[in-house]
């Protein structure tokens, strides 16, 4: 399912959404990177804002699960251009809060917005994609998410000597404005339309899945069958694979040093990760479009786990273990880019962003999960080696349920 629209109008706006994704990235960083400025000035203590971090997660998981599905109801732009305004406003007001309560409510009401607007943007970025290319065009329009990551951590300090630490919030919700504008006069009203070509050979079949369905609220569609097989696999896929990312990114930094890294070297090395998971992701999304899903998904997780193998087996020299965490790093954040561009193939377009939303809220599961069981870990005196190791647990899980993709893919073929 795609949208009508002249070429040149359909790139501007996949590098529209791309923007999209980019705020998501530079938004999320934004607290951690304020908060060494903002907590002295205000008065406040760091380790007070465990909560204001969590907020945000919250309503990431919130926004997806109870908001994103409208976009298969009322259409993508109504939904993408209303979330861009909401996240402006309440990123704006982040920049005003001077409390704790209020930095929450605000992340969380950020969050809310962030979580409606991005399965809509994977999903429309889909419906956009030319055939033979939805993957690898959902994996691009997704990297915005590791631009905007590592944007945010280099403009940081530029950004706040040019305007304190306000500037990290009133940056992107400017851009969030332009974007809401710009995606206003660029998308349709509505909900995406077929195109000729698509239209006479799948009429029939999609006029039957619509008027299977049509009762039903896209949420209640994914939990009956026949989408509720694919459904379960890409949620569960998704949140195992955010366990073994969360628990990896949230304490690298602290493990490092005691492996014989320095701060800086650890600190680098963590960065490094968005831009290995960018290339990974990219690749292995080209891999989708071109090669079977599940062979291209599984050889990034041997890949993952052979690199972790080898941090364990090898003394911790900062060229071999670097080169290894990259890959290790790289490879499991970049198919969790991946797996996002596999939902085409999982659900049909009239459900896709609540399949989207849906299951990036119960992946917060996974990422509140993973890093509580790296702290589990180290709290138990696991060395950095083992650490490491013990994350191929969740990523040979991920990689037996990516045998199982075939046939959740025969199983949405055959429905539509």
């Amino acid at each position: 399912m795609t949208f009508l629209m002249g070429n040149s109008l359909r790139f501007l706006t996949l590098v529209l959404i791309g923007g999209v994704m980019l705020i998501d990235g530079f938004d999320l960083n934004a607290m951690p990177l304020a908060l060494p400025y903002l907590a002295p000035q205000l008065q406040l203590a760091p380790e007070d804002f465990g909560i204001v971090f969590s907020a945000v997660l919250l309503g990431l998981g919130a926004g997806a699960l109870l908001i994103a599905p409208l976009g298969d109801r009322l259409g993508r732009r109504l939904v993408i251009v209303t979330a861009c305004l909401g996240i402006s406003i309440t990123t704006l007001g982040t920049a005003f809060a001077d409390t704790v309560v209020h930095f929450a409510l605000w992340r969380l009401a950020t969050g809310v917005a962030l979580g409606a607007c991005l399965p809509n943007v994977s999903a429309l970025s889909a419906e956009l994609a030319p055939d033979g290319k939805r993957a690898l065009i959902m994996s691009l329009v997704s990297a915005g998410i590791a631009v905007g990551a590592m944007g945010a951590g280099l403009l940081a300090p530029e950004l706040v000597r040019w305007g304190g630490w306000q500037m990290l919030f009133f940056a992107p919700a400017i851009f969030a404005l332009g974007l809401a504008i710009a995606l206003f006069f660029c998308l349709e009203k509505g909900l995406p339309q077929k195109n000729t070509a698509e239209h006479s050979s799948t009429t029939k079949a999609h006029n039957s899945a619509t008027s299977a369905h049509k009762a039903r609220s896209p949420l209640m569609t994914l939990v009956s069958r026949p989408y509720v097989m694919p459904f379960i696999l890409f949620a569960t896929i998704y949140a195992v694979n955010s366990i073994a990312l969360y628990m990896m990114t949230s304490w690298m930094p602290t493990l490092l040093p005691k492996a014989g890294f320095t701060l800086d070297l650890s600190s680098r090395l963590a960065g490094l990760l968005q831009g290995g998971g960018l290339v990974f992701g990219i690749a292995i999304s080209w891999l989708l479009d071109k090669w079977k899903p599940s062979l291209a998904i599984i050889t990034g997780y041997v890949m993952v786990a052979l690199a972790l193998l080898g941090i364990w087996l090898l003394p911790a020299a900062p060229t071999q273990w670097g080169t290894l965490l990259l890959i290790a790093g790289g490879g499991i954040t970049g198919i969790h880019m991946a797996l996002m561009a596999l939902t085409p193939s999982l659900f049909p377009s009239h459900i896709l962003s609540s399949a989207i939303g849906a299951g990036v809220a119960i992946a917060r599961i996974g990422a509140i999960t993973g890093p509580m069981l790296g702290e589990w870990l180290i709290r138990g005196g696991v060395s950095p080696a083992n650490f490491f190791l013990a994350l191929i647990v969740p990523v040979a899980l991920c990689a037996m349920l990516a045998l199982v993709i075939p046939k959740a893919q025969r199983v949405t073929s055959t429905a539509i």
